[in-house]
């Protein structure tokens, strides 16, 4: 498959980054799965049904994404015109309901990924299948990957991950300067009111006043998501939950797209190949944005995400 070019009409970064969002995308139908947790909890599944021995293939979606995400979307009609099953877990709280238990989700959310494969892993009649992951998603999967290590080729035969922020510390930081804020304050609005709700089902989860304080990423994980979910702060959970360093123990066949002008990872911080093991390929293009990947002419579409997955799992993984 050709690497990712961005068309010229569709220039810089930021651009690529917030076009797709206005690409009207056709409806599809989602059946949806409610799925109890071993902790008592619950994650909502939604698919896109085929042939019970068709391929499978799982999405995890990004920070305070879903089955909605324009990627998603994409990812479903190019699942069904080429007759793949599509499983799109939400992470907790993603799905449009507040969810039991006083844990969410988080970057290196491994041992929710690794509780969702097994689950697939018996319901596809314990065949592996294809796991992909898109930014947050993808770093947790490549952390999955990397701590399993051989043993992860019991329940899939690969992993893909596009726009993974890798290197936690280095993203969060770049999305507390300049244009980035705009991201920040996207993705803070949505999660302040989500832990404002969570903390009226949880009283003193955390510190209330120093969420709605946070005015960027650090500040809500020092507040927010590091207490939750067990970590001694924010810079202890962005070194803990990074998926770069575990890259090297990757011992399935990988492959880790990021592009050099994604606003959320400067690209001195991507990985090289002395930083990854054999099985891991690194996509780095020029363009893409952070989960772009606009091609074709005005006003271009959303094809080469999909269509690079499916290439991967067909014909890199064996």
């Amino acid at each position: 498959m050709k690497p990712y070019h961005a068309p010229a009409w569709l220039p810089g970064g930021h651009a690529q980054t917030i076009w797709p969002k206005l690409i009207r995308q056709a409806p599809i139908k989602l059946r949806r799965e409610r799925w109890d947790t071993p902790d008592g909890d619950f994650i909502d599944v939604d698919w896109v049904d085929g042939p019970p021995r068709s391929s499978l293939l799982v999405l995890f979606h990004g920070l305070e994404g879903s089955s909605a995400s324009h990627y998603a979307l994409s990812t479903a009609h190019a699942c069904r015109k080429a007759g793949w099953r599509l499983a799109l877990p939400h992470f907790r709280g993603c799905s449009g309901e507040l969810n039991r238990r006083p844990r969410a989700y988080h970057s290196g959310d491994a041992e929710e990924i690794d509780w969702i494969l097994h689950h697939l892993h018996t319901a596809h009649g314990g065949r592996p299948l294809h796991a992909a992951g898109v930014s947050l998603g993808g770093n947790a999967l490549l952390k999955w990957a990397g701590e399993r290590g051989a043993a992860a080729g019991e329940l899939v035969t690969g992993v893909a991950a596009l726009c993974a922020p890798l290197d936690l510390a280095a993203c969060g930081h770049h999305l507390a300067r300049g244009f980035n804020r705009v991201y920040t304050q996207y993705f803070l609005k949505t999660l302040k009111a989500v832990s404002a709700a969570r903390l009226r089902q949880f009283p003193g989860l955390f510190d209330e006043a120093r969420m709605l304080a946070a005015i960027n990423l650090h500040q809500f994980d020092d507040a927010v998501t590091a207490p939750v979910h067990g970590f001694a702060g924010a810079d202890d959970y962005w070194q803990r939950a990074s998926a770069k360093p575990w890259l090297k123990s990757i011992a399935i066949p990988a492959v880790a797209v990021n592009p050099k002008n994604d606003p959320f990872l400067p690209a001195t911080y991507l990985p090289s190949a002395a930083d990854v093991s054999p099985q891991v390929r690194l996509e780095q293009p020029a363009g893409g944005g952070h989960v772009g990947f606009v091609s074709g002419t005005f006003p271009g579409n959303l094809d080469w995400l999909p269509q690079r997955l499916l290439h991967f799992f067909l014909y890199e993984t064996s």
